[in-house]
């Protein structure tokens, strides 16, 4: 079979453990469909570090993940499930892009040296998936506009390249949408340090 998986990881009972937690952590009424399992098992392969599988999706385990897909298929709670499988070396948090610009309302300009360097207080950069990228918007701090996501992840960038530390990233955004809202300059980085995991287009939103 094309998308049979050739690991020694039970990719089937790894689904169903994820769905257990995730029935925890949302409810009973939480499932994952059959329908995505292409799509997590990129995922689970990815957060496992289980190095034969992503090479049979094309995964790069020194690249963060840049989950895509329509409103409500899932990838904010997928992501969040998936911290529970991952080692605790490569450990992440999440951080909604939308609160970030609140942040920046209040605190100004430190707010992205917090999110592009790690926080004020920390000589470790971590890893962070930056959840709905797109909802934020350009904001103004003492009448100073910018584009807050754009600064964080030109920084983020600079990371990867000089310490490896990975960024995530959901969006609904499309490439040239992403392009449109953040410049080439970071679409083109996106690409250098994320793979692209992505739902179809037609998944239903599951709210």
């Amino acid at each position: 079979m094309k998308n049979e998986i050739i690991s020694h990881y039970n990719y089937p009972a790894v689904i169903n453990w994820l769905q257990t937690k995730g029935k925890e952590i949302y409810g009973p009424k939480f499932t994952i469909l059959q329908s995505d399992h292409q799509t997590i098992n990129k995922l689970i392969a990815y957060f496992l570090k289980d190095q034969p599988t992503c090479n049979q999706f094309n995964i790069d385990l020194n690249k963060g993940i840049l989950l895509t897909g329509p409103v409500g298929c899932g990838k904010t709670a997928l992501m969040n499930i998936m911290r529970y499988l991952t080692p605790i070396q490569h450990k992440f948090s999440i951080k909604p892009c939308r609160e970030i610009s609140f942040e920046f309302i209040q605190d100004g300009y430190s707010v992205i040296h917090k999110y592009a360097k790690g926080k004020l207080y920390e000589t470790n950069p971590k890893t962070i998936c930056f959840d709905d990228l797109g909802l934020e918007n350009n904001l103004k701090y003492f009448g100073n506009e910018c584009n807050v996501m754009a600064e964080i992840l030109l920084s983020r960038y600079d990371l990867f390249i000089a310490k490896n530390i990975q960024t995530h990233i959901t969006t609904n955004l499309s490439a040239s949408e992403i392009e449109t809202q953040y410049g080439n300059r970071v679409r083109s980085r996106m690409r250098q340090m994320l793979n692209l995991i992505a739902f179809d287009k037609s998944t239903k939103d599951k709210r």
